[in-house]
């Protein structure tokens, strides 16, 4: 079987599976990735988030994490990578108004329990009517499910509430 080119599209289950040793890594490059640990977090999220989205949590750039993981495994680095890097909303934005906050799901809550919140998430915002907003909080900035709102045509707000505690608000 040919070894697994590591590119920003790779899954981090993806990159784990064939280079465990990358996990320690990951932890040092930085200590958001401590997660990895919680084998609830690494069944889930983990399938779905790329090496680009991890990276865009960590608050690091695309194409230094894939070149780190790259070199730590003997492949060749890159000067540029096609990264498509996802443009957050992290300032409020005009639509942004508390009370038309309709529902708040707590992700954390659906891990711990070993769903997969992506499902539910998008389940709730099929019946979000125009001008409503759905709140999510996690500890963590979910990259992957902000990704699949975008292309499903919704607005968002990521605020920060406390170290590793995030709000996203999704607007129609």
């Amino acid at each position: 079987m040919a070894t697994r080119i590591i590119t920003p599209k790779t899954t981090v289950a993806d990159l784990l599976t064939d280079f465990p040793q990358l996990e320690s890594l990951l932890i040092d490059t930085a200590p958001v990735f401590v997660k990895l640990k919680n084998p609830v977090l690494r069944k889930t999220i983990a399938k779905v988030t790329t090496i680009a989205q991890a990276a865009t949590i960590a608050r690091l750039p695309v194409d230094g994490l894939v070149n780190t993981l790259r070199k730590a495994v003997g492949q060749a680095t890159a000067e540029a990578l096609n990264t498509e890097e996802t443009t957050y909303q992290t300032h409020q934005p005009n639509w942004f108004d508390p009370a038309v906050v309709v529902d708040t799901i707590d992700v954390t809550q659906l891990l711990d329990r070993g769903e997969q919140p992506v499902h539910e998430v998008l389940a709730r915002l099929k019946y979000l009517a125009d001008g409503d907003i759905l709140a999510i909080r996690a500890t963590f900035m979910p990259a992957p499910l902000i990704d699949k709102t975008l292309s499903l045509g919704f607005e968002h707000w990521i605020k920060a509430e406390e170290k590793e505690v995030f709000t996203v608000y999704f607007h129609r």
